[in-house]
């Protein structure tokens, strides 16, 4: 049978507890925490903010050893105190957590800030899965998707609000090598070639690595071409650069259009409704139609 954690029922253990000030230095951070502590601008608007109102969201730690506490939500909030210079925090303490449930309240607590790069996504997802894997609850296998595999990926998405196969495609980048990864954080390389290259063994990914490095970005063509092959595991980095080399030779022309509405206003009126730059378009295009018929006929006569 499977049985969805709910994680309600274990905020449940310290949603009544009081808050209480805790010496920072008696905090350590989560095992692994994979959400990135960054000074960008959102962590000077963070300390800003704690410097005129103070820390208005308790931290949340469980106790550890030798009168310490591990931090399970509130790494940033702890980095813009230190910053600060405070000596305290106001956190609540919970003592009768297990590391798994610890994982399931710190993914889900940090999934939901605004802004989370793929990285910190990818990683907390797994985290999450491990736990409840742990549980009995929930099952992974490589890449393959089965039926146990779905629903396991669906209720480690449901808190995020993330289908079963999109957690499944971020799980898959934790496999990238860190640089490929960091390309994917930065947006150098897409979520979307960034998941078929995890496929890849490290050594295979090490060469698309140099290939982007020199060439500055890879097409999904590319990747493709070596999929296609039957061993890619053995590949070299010449046969690798050759393939990548004819695949973009070979790269189909585009015919999509991309008739937005800002390239359209600087042509018609602005009182004219799409359907009359509709008609407009479809009638001009029939008259070249009709002229380029008409000089083809003559060419061939």
């Amino acid at each position: 049978m499977w049985e969805v954690v709910n994680v309600e029922d274990l905020r449940e253990k310290f949603v009544c507890s009081t808050p209480v000030e805790i010496d920072i230095e008696r905090i350590h951070p989560f095992k692994k925490h994979p959400f990135k502590v960054l000074d960008d601008d959102s962590m000077k608007e963070l300390i800003e903010s704690i410097s005129k109102q103070g820390i208005l969201s308790p931290v949340l730690v469980r106790q550890a050893v030798n009168g310490t506490f591990e931090m399970i939500s509130g790494h940033r909030r702890l980095h813009a105190a230190e910053k600060i210079g405070l000596k305290t925090i106001p956190g609540i303490v919970i003592s009768d957590l297990t590391d798994d449930e610890a994982t399931i309240i710190m993914v889900d607590s940090n999934l939901h800030r605004e802004e989370i790069l793929p990285s910190e996504r990818a990683f907390s997802l797994k985290m999450k899965m491990d736990a409840l894997r742990h549980q009995g609850v929930c099952r992974h296998n490589g890449d393959n998707l089965s039926r146990a595999d779905k629903k396991s990926a669906a209720i480690v998405g449901k808190e995020s609000g993330l289908a079963a196969r999109s957690v499944h495609r971020y799980i898959c980048l934790t496999a990238l090598v860190p640089e490929l990864l960091d390309m994917v954080d930065r947006k150098e390389l897409s979520l979307v070639n960034g998941v078929e290259i995890s496929r890849f063994a490290k050594e295979v990914q090490e060469y698309l690595l140099e290939y982007i490095k020199k060439n500055g970005r890879i097409e999904p063509t590319q990747i493709d071409a070596l999929k296609k092959l039957s061993n890619p595991e053995n590949l070299t980095p010449y046969t690798a650069m050759t393939i990548m080399k004819q695949a973009a030779v070979n790269k189909p022309v585009s015919k999509k259009l991309d008739l937005t509405g800002r390239k359209l206003n600087s042509i018609f009126p602005e009182e004219y409704s799409a359907a009359k730059r509709e008609r407009i378009i479809i009638e001009l295009l029939k008259k070249w139609k009709e002229e380029n018929c008409q000089e083809s006929v003559i060419v061939e006569e």
